[in-house]
């Protein structure tokens, strides 16, 4: 029987427990959870990342004419082969890409791209291009439905479209403070003893799943033998490196990265972009090999758009067609995946597309979730030679 007493206890055992979401903690009952379920983890690169000042194409003369101010020298590129190279704010991923664990698909967009972020960003995010579907689900969540799991935005903010879902729980989380107890004694001590109820054993259950997974966070978030830059998408990557070793069950871990819509003093900020970038890349993979976690986990960064080849008057670049897409994980099969735009044969004064953005998705869907890409993306999209 319901009494003024038990639903008094019980409402104070609800705000004692934790925030943490319903499908983290029933994870956290788990004796021996499966740590071999592959997860993929999504940077969204916000603003329009300089595809050409990415994985730059050196040996082009081409390249030099476009930017007289912007260039890259090619004795300065992280070389690929020799004719193309990383921009060298990139060198801390070229331990993953003497791994033969990184890959770069340059020349990649969709017909007829549009250059609004918002409209752009939409369509990479849903793999749609009719704008009433960009009200609905995300080409992740519908993934997440048919597949099953849960996503994690690993930052603030609303959850992105990209997982947006029928079924899938999607979740976001900013800092590690944010999955523990405020006071764990205090809760445990209320959790226990008691008269016996249905509602109050059922909010018990629930106390007692959240500040076990809280438990299980604490250390995992907090302590880690790699050195993590000290920004915010560092800081990003250190939890769902954390979340990743508590294994609570999220299949898809989503980060954001801002800054890159440079239409002025590119320069600097672009280097220092792809700084932040490659480090927290870099010490993310490190911590995951140290955990026995990275045969498990592809990285997918992309942004929605590039810039244009041209530099304008301003030292930066507009927004522009092409872009390139980072693939990081196991089992990746060439450093450099497609063809490089020509930087003559322009449509609207920008390269070609070489690499549909679909083929991408399609891939990972394929090949890593193993799930139908044709049923998730509407029509059937040629892999490409990633993994």
């Amino acid at each position: 029987m319901l009494t003024r007493r038990s639903f008094l206890k019980a409402s104070s055992l609800l705000a004692l427990a934790p925030t943490l979401p319903a499908f983290l903690a029933r994870t956290a009952r788990a004796a021996d959870p499966a740590r071999d379920g592959r997860v993929l983890v999504v940077i969204q690169l916000d603003g329009g990342n300089d595809a050409l000042n990415t994985v730059v194409p050196h040996a082009d003369p081409e390249y030099a004419k476009l930017r007289p101010s912007l260039k890259v020298a090619p004795k300065d590129v992280v070389k690929i082969n020799d004719a193309v190279g990383l921009h060298p704010s990139l060198r801390p991923l070229d331990g993953l890409l003497q791994k033969g664990r990184l890959a770069l698909v340059p020349g990649v967009t969709y017909p007829n791209p549009n250059r609004s972020h918002f409209q752009s960003m939409a369509i990479w995010q849903t793999a749609k291009f009719d704008p009433e579907e960009h009200k609905g689900y995300g080409w992740l969540g519908r993934a997440l439905d048919e597949m099953g799991g849960n996503s994690v935005l690993v930052g603030t903010g609303s959850v992105p479209t990209t997982l947006r879902a029928r079924r899938s729980a999607a979740i976001s989380l900013a800092r590690p403070d944010d999955l523990m107890l405020s006071d764990p004694n205090l809760a445990k001590s209320a959790a226990g003893g008691g008269k016996k109820s249905d509602l109050l054993d059922f909010v018990r259950r629930q106390a007692v799943d959240g500040y076990s997974a809280a438990d299980r966070m604490a250390g995992l978030t907090r302590n880690s033998d790699v050195a993590y830059p000290g920004t915010v998408l560092g800081d990003r990557l250190r939890l769902a490196a954390g979340l990743l070793k508590a294994d609570l069950g999220a299949r898809v871990f989503y980060a954001q990265q801002g800054g890159f819509d440079t239409h002025a003093t590119q320069n600097f900020a672009h280097a220092n972009l792809l700084r932040e970038f490659a480090t927290a890349v870099e010490a993310f993979f490190n911590d995951l090999d140290n955990a026995k976690l990275s045969d498990r986990v592809l990285l997918l960064a992309f942004s929605e758009f590039g810039r244009t080849i041209k530099e304008n008057g301003s030292g930066g670049t507009d927004h522009g067609t092409t872009g390139a897409v980072f693939v990081a994980g196991p089992n990746v099969k060439n450093a450099l995946v497609g063809t490089m735009p020509s930087l003559t044969d322009l449509e609207g004064g920008e390269p070609k597309m070489t690499t549909d953005f679909r083929s991408v998705y399609a891939t990972v869907l394929d090949q890593w979730l193993h799930c139908s890409s044709e049923q998730m993306l509407g029509s059937k999209f040629a892999p490409v030679g990633l993994l």
